[in-house]
């Protein structure tokens, strides 16, 4: 392509040189210094105007700019005043209807307090996500005295606290928007207004209308689901916009105009599905190109002068992708493969200067993607217009606070920096941004039905999150104070570690922690190089370690504890984060060198490389040297349900449908058989064997325990969490640290 690292790497910074990969076999050990942001980054010694690395033509398809951290401001607008129809807010950020399955279980204490948090933590107007025992039952009979009093307890209680509540509901329809009759259309409407008085009654404060992504508004609003040919039909902007204007319209009727009425709708769309094209064409025996039917910024921007007219209050606006909903709230998914960002999912890739009619703020890695497609509908409106993906103020101070100030948008919707920290607001407000706690951008509080979410959503960095009243989580989010104060050794300063740490003296322990390194982290720093800037990884370990100073917890570095240290300290509990021994490749020989998986960017690992182990550590060491033109083979003993099981559902979409794009071949429930020269023996649960052509073998296979050092110490309270214990992922190893934290 004619360009080389040097040209690639220009001007991303010095976080942009680790997400571009400094670190290769010419390299020399990584230093610490300062970036702009006050972050500390490892930064690679070497220059980069040294190094000629040529990467994918995927790699230069989107470069992004990581410079765009900078903290100068007293975010003299994001505290400013906000005013949506006769709310008047002190401040410009929003607590978006997204995020929680904790409804599932029903109206409980858990679904009550999962609110009240936002609402201590300084968030003052609150989207409550559809609560379907909080709305008219759909048989007509009358809702039950419990959940009037419910929906009534819930905004007193957040009440307290300054917040309002606004409620918002989907509206799906088990019919196609071009089968509906006239009256299951008004039948539809009604029910909106039905549920707004309700919920007026309860005490709420707003209404959203969901019309974007797969629900009922956002089908008569799009010329792609629409083929009606009435006055709902796409046949001009006012029958492609009536059913949400009419809905409008009767909600301010019957509930008056100082109840707020909100639409969220998608600002700019585009079809990243593109077999989506065949079916519509099989259907209405059309054939049409499969992007020129996705509503763009202009047609919008025509949709939402209608909608304001009709009476609406505020505008939300989103990302609009066809198909892969996640994107649709969190489009920031686009930006989290180092190296091939602008992935869609499906194995291609966006390229952001031509698709989304070259629009999106696309090379901040996610942050702040819309906020010039919003400054062109506030030029068209008079209403507030307010948007998501990734709204962080704390992230990148000077830049959303610039947004803000320019009148490029009027407020943020935020939901996973909240959920991270539910202080967010207050520690914004009062200075203590960096005791704020960073959302990694993991995207495992989203697993993709709600059912999924209610089993298995977590947070990455709050243990909290979704666990709290539940079977599997503390019983309260209050943290209890010690009732003797114990002398508590931590050994392991990974994130493990440090959260154990953290909480148990931030209940009143008197808590050391030894790391056997010059500096606290453990993988993650080694988890940032490999995975690049995006996951914020290296803010999680500057709030872990800001923390333990806050606490007061004793840090000791450069000390490797044994036995004899233990007994002699004589603690009264000890708490093991020491991290995982390695895995075995299970067979030896050959010319074939086998390389441990955290050697893999330092040492010269030829041009064919087989990886083993299918965790989210091979995954990453697929990804990062495919991007630099190495021909990656991963062999697993694992099945296919294993593959890169420790990150999210959406991130290991992201990852396999890239990978599989690129070439890269996975021989699942497989093992090595034999090492010779320059090839490799794998032998597969078919019986077959393959014989591969090999440079180098990365070692990552699963990760064992490591608990030996708890043997033989004369301590009576032991613990043992994380990797050392049960290897798995980030989050699992700080849920293990806060409940011991706990439990001490």
């Amino acid at each position: 392509m004619g360009i080389t690292r040097r040209e690639f790497l220009a001007g991303v910074g010095a976080a942009g040189l680790i997400a571009a990969g400094s670190t290769l076999t010419s390299c020399t050990t990584p230093t610490t210094t300062e970036t702009n942001n006050g972050n500390k980054e490892v930064v690679d010694k070497v220059e980069a105007s040294k190094v000629e690395t040529e990467f994918i033509p995927q790699a230069y398809v989107n470069p992004q700019d990581y410079n765009y951290r900078q903290n100068t401001t007293d975010f003299k607008t994001l505290f400013s005043p906000l005013k949506i129809g006769p709310l008047n807010l002190s401040h410009r950020m929003i607590k978006s209807a997204a995020g929680s399955a904790t409804y599932l279980a029903g109206l409980t204490d858990e679904l009550l307090q999962y609110y009240i948090q936002f609402a201590k933590g300084g968030i003052e107007f609150i989207w409550v996500e559809m609560v379907a025992a909080l709305e008219p039952p759909a048989d007509g009979s009358p809702t039950p005295p419990e959940a009037i009093e419910f929906g009534k307890k819930l905004v007193a209680e957040c009440g307290k606290y300054g917040a309002k509540l606004g409620y918002q509901t989907y509206g799906f329809s088990p019919k196609s928007v071009n089968e509906l009759t006239k009256e299951e259309i008004i039948a539809y409407q009604d029910r909106y207004v039905k549920t707004a008085k309700q919920l007026q009654e309860m005490g709420f404060v707003a209404f959203e209308i969901n019309a974007a992504g797969f629900n009922l508004g956002e089908h008569f609003l799009s010329r792609f689901h629409n083929k009606r040919t009435d006055e709902y039909g796409a046949g001009s902007f006012e029958n492609r916009a009536r059913f949400v204007t009419e809905s409008v319209q009767k909600i301010k009727k019957a509930c008056g105009k100082d109840f707020v009425v909100q639409v969220l709708m998608n600002c700019i769309e585009e079809n990243d599905n593109l077999t989506n094209n065949a079916t519509l064409a099989t259907l209405d025996n059309e054939v049409t190109l499969p992007h020129n039917k996705v509503t763009t910024i202009e047609e919008g921007i025509e949709l939402a002068k209608l909608i304001e007219a009709a009476g609406c209050d505020s505008l939300h606006l989103r990302l609009g992708p066809l198909d892969n909903h996640p994107c649709q709230f969190g489009s920031d998914l686009y930006f989290i493969l180092n190296g091939v960002e602008g992935a869609t999912g499906y194995g291609t890739q966006w390229d952001f200067s031509k698709h989304w009619q070259g629009q999106l703020i696309a090379n901040h890695s996610g942050a702040g993607m819309l906020i010039n497609i919003v400054a062109r509908y506030k030029e068209a409106l008079s209403i507030p217009c307010g948007t998501v993906t990734y709204m962080d103020p704390a992230h990148a101070p000077d830049f959303f606070e610039k947004a803000l100030a320019d009148g490029k948008v009027d407020f943020y919707l935020m939901n996973r920096p909240l959920t991270t920290d539910t202080e967010y607001v207050n520690k914004l407000r009062e200075g203590r941004i960096d005791e704020i706690a960073p959302c990694t951008r993991c995207l495992h509080c989203h697993i993709g039905s709600n059912e999924m979410n209610r089993a298995m959503g977590y947070c990455r960095v709050n243990a909290l999150t979704q666990r709290v009243m539940t079977e599997n989580g503390p019983s309260t989010y209050e943290l209890p104070s010690a009732e003797v104060a114990k002398n508590v050794m931590v050994i392991g300063g990974g994130p493990a570690g440090m959260e154990a740490a953290r909480i148990a003296a931030a209940r009143g322990h008197n808590v050391t922690l030894y790391e056997k390194k010059g500096e606290l982290g453990g993988n993650l720093i080694f988890a940032h190089i490999v995975k690049g800037p995006h996951e914020n990884l290296l803010d999680l370990r500057n709030y872990l370690a800001r923390q333990l100073e806050i606490n007061g917890v004793k840090v000791v570095l450069n000390t490797e504890v044994d036995v004899e240290l233990i007994n002699k300290e004589a603690p009264d509990a000890v708490v093991l984060a020491v991290g995982a021994l390695p895995g075995d490749v299970g067979v030896s020989g050959g010319n074939v060198p086998i390389i441990e998986y955290e050697k893999f960017m330092n040492s010269n690992v030829g041009e064919k490389v087989i990886i083993y182990g299918s965790n989210a550590q091979a995954f990453d060491a697929a990804l990062w040297l495919t991007v630099r033109k190495k021909n990656v083979t991963i062999v697993t003993p694992n099945p296919d349900e294993d593959l890169d099981k420790q990150q999210s559902h959406h991130a290991q979409r992201f990852m396999t449908t890239t990978l599989y794009s690129l070439g890269v071949k996975v021989y699942s429930n497989s093992k090595i058989k034999k090492i010779s020269d320059g090839k490799v023996t794998v032998a597969s649960e078919l019986g077959v064997e393959y014989v591969i052509e090999a440079d180098s073998i990365i070692n990552a296979a699963d990760l064992l325990p490591n608990k030996s050092l708890l043997d033989g110490i004369s301590v009576k309270e032991i613990y043992a969490i994380g990797d050392c214990n049960e290897p798995f992922n980030i989050a699992m190893a700080i849920r293990e640290g806060n409940d011991v934290g706990r439990a001490l």
